[in-house]
């Protein structure tokens, strides 16, 4: 009886490697070993999205160790220009991510595009057997969150959305997995409430990234495939404020401030509060009225409540009625928590010194090597994104919006479910 033996890439690579250097004399970085990394073993990436935030995650290709950064793409020739500039040699441009895609050699896709673009890229690359690393917001929709799960978990990749806190000390409150720990324990009893305000120095960006209603057509620059950049979004004549960075402004493509900032705050406060796998029952918004069909405008409060009864409690400090200095971040019934550990009463964190710390979130890399999925994985990054979605459709409806986590749809109202899967311009479609 014969049994067929099956070997990975990497490890044919390493495989072929040592054999032939019985032969001939090979660098030793080629062989891997003490201070050295055999190509096999390099994530090897591609970026797509240069400008802005893309830039940050192009890599230099280093002379003398294996390449990572193989390829950058963006449809504006200067992004694409500056992308290949920092990763130096062995990387290539491309304007279509779909050429991407095709090759091999790339281990994961970067995606540091407009919002607008994220999931269809995210999809197809899951399909082409990569993983994937998202900039925030993960989706600009409800629907394509969903769509984007269901990927990762059909073609067993691994997803990760960007976001600041999950993993590290968040922006004023000390690390999320301390804050997990003290939920946990139940000293603050329940249900709970956690502020997001400017008040709390909570930054929502909301003038910077209102749209524009006075935007004159203009000729598209040279350097731009604006019918590329549009992809699956309407199609709107060309203006300036309608890409790059100010984009946010604009239904279209993202979110405002919003959907900027939101996910970076709200993203930590779903994991400690334990709820990565479901979200709130009642949304309601405080904004102008009526909203702008294509600019993103201002806001006051958000305010967000789960089954259970805990309360989240956004506010801008950018329209209506600002926040009161000298509230907790997060509160319950028995005990609140304000900025540098402080609490009420006091001594609260000490109080956990021997229960067990949280499961160890893995990063992008740890996971893409283990094939587990890391801390901020696809679903979690669905649940916080679709925090942010909530509110924006509770913004343009006007009116508070009944949710049903588990079927992830509005309770008896057509108008908001509009808003959960938009039509995408042909031919693209998820």
């Amino acid at each position: 009886m014969t049994h067929k033996r099956t070997i990975s890439r990497r490890a044919f690579v390493r495989s072929a490697a040592t054999t032939v250097a019985a032969f001939y004399i090979v660098p030793r970085h080629v062989l891997g070993g003490p201070g050295h990394t055999p190509p096999s073993e390099v994530i090897t990436r591609a970026v797509i999205g240069t400008g802005g935030q893309g830039l940050a995650h192009v890599v230099e290709n280093v002379e003398g160790k294996p390449p990572v950064t193989l390829a950058v793409c963006d449809v504006d020739r200067q992004h694409l220009e500056a992308g290949l500039k920092k990763a130096g040699r062995s990387c290539e441009g491309y304007a279509d991510f779909r050429r991407v895609l095709d090759r091999q050699d790339i281990d994961t896709v970067h995606i540091a595009t407009p919002p607008h673009w994220h999931a269809l890229i995210a999809v197809a690359a899951a399909q082409a057997g990569k993983d994937v690393l998202g900039e925030k917001p993960t989706t600009r929709t409800i629907g394509e969150g969903r769509a984007l799960v269901e990927a990762i978990r059909r073609y067993g990749r691994v997803y990760q959305v960007n976001t600041h806190s999950r993993f590290e000390n968040d922006y004023q409150f000390g690390a999320t997995k301390r804050l997990r720990k003290l939920v946990d324990s139940g000293l603050l009893g329940t249900p709970l409430t956690v502020r997001v305000t400017s008040a709390l120095d909570f930054h929502w960006k909301l003038k910077m990234w209102s749209g524009r209603t006075d935007l004159t057509p203009q000729p598209v620059p040279d350097v731009l495939d604006y019918e590329l950049w549009l992809g699956p979004a309407p199609r709107k004549p060309y203006h300036p404020h309608r890409v790059h960075q100010s984009f946010r402004g604009y239904w279209d493509y993202d979110g405002g401030g919003l959907a900027d900032m939101g996910q970076h705050y709200l993203d930590p406060v779903q994991y400690f509060l334990n709820k990565d796998d479901t979200g709130p029952v009642e949304i309601e918004a405080d904004a102008p009225w009526p909203p702008h069909p294509d600019a993103v405008g201002l806001w006051g409060t958000i305010t967000l409540k789960y089954a259970d009864g805990t309360t989240l409690i956004l506010q801008s400090g950018e329209w209506g009625q600002a926040d009161a200095p000298g509230q907790p971040y997060l509160a319950g019934p028995k005990g609140k928590v304000y900025d540098n550990y402080r609490t009420d009463p006091p001594g609260l964190f000490e109080q956990l010194s021997q229960l067990p710390d949280p499961e160890p979130l893995l990063d992008f890399e740890t996971a893409v090597r283990t094939r587990r999925q890391p801390g901020g994985h696809a679903e979690a990054a669905h649940r916080s994104c679709t925090l942010v979605n909530l509110a924006n459709i509770a913004i343009r409806t006007g009116r508070r919006l009944r949710w049903d986590p588990a079927r992830e749809e509005f309770v008896g109202d057509e108008q908001a479910s509009a808003f959960i899967h938009q039509p995408m311009r042909a031919p693209w479609h998820l």
